[in-house]
């Protein structure tokens, strides 16, 4: 069913997540946004939840400090045995993966950021261990920003 933008209402989940307000009978276009340093990229799906997470490779920020509080024990390990070189692009793979699947969640950082994890080697394939990976998955888009 076609609709005038200016029809378009929006619900929001517990957590504050937006959704079209739509009846049931109708298939529900399912949306999310993410932006970081002047990019944003959004996603959308039909009658499925969805997420994305999008930051900007930041050498400076990828730390132990940070990845101890909010990586999973696999993660960490996984993260630590990089190569020096890969280490910041690794640690925004996890980042934004993780970032991806709670906002599918809905729950935000709400959700218990050890209750899952995500692969996050440059150049291997996307793993996500979690109690519904049989109905969810993590994918990955490498956007390149033009100086």
């Amino acid at each position: 069913m076609s609709r005038a933008p200016a029809e378009l209402r929006f619900r929001y989940g517990v957590r504050g997540k937006p959704a079209l307000d739509l009846e049931e009978t109708q298939q529900c276009v399912r949306f999310n946004l993410s932006h970081s340093h002047g990019l944003a990229v959004f996603a959308f799906s039909l009658d499925r939840e969805i997420g994305i997470g999008l930051e900007l490779i930041r050498f400076n920020f990828a730390t132990d400090e940070i990845a101890v509080r909010y990586f999973f024990p696999r993660e960490l390990a996984e993260w630590r045995a990089l190569p020096s070189d890969s280490r910041a692009e690794g640690f925004f793979l996890c980042w934004t993966r993780k970032e991806a699947y709670v906002k599918a969640r809905g729950a935000g950082l709400h959700f218990p950021l050890d209750s899952f994890s995500v692969s996050l080697t440059p150049g291997k394939p996307e793993i996500l261990e979690s109690a519904d990976s049989e109905q969810r998955s993590v994918c990955s888009l490498n956007l390149r920003q033009d100086s």
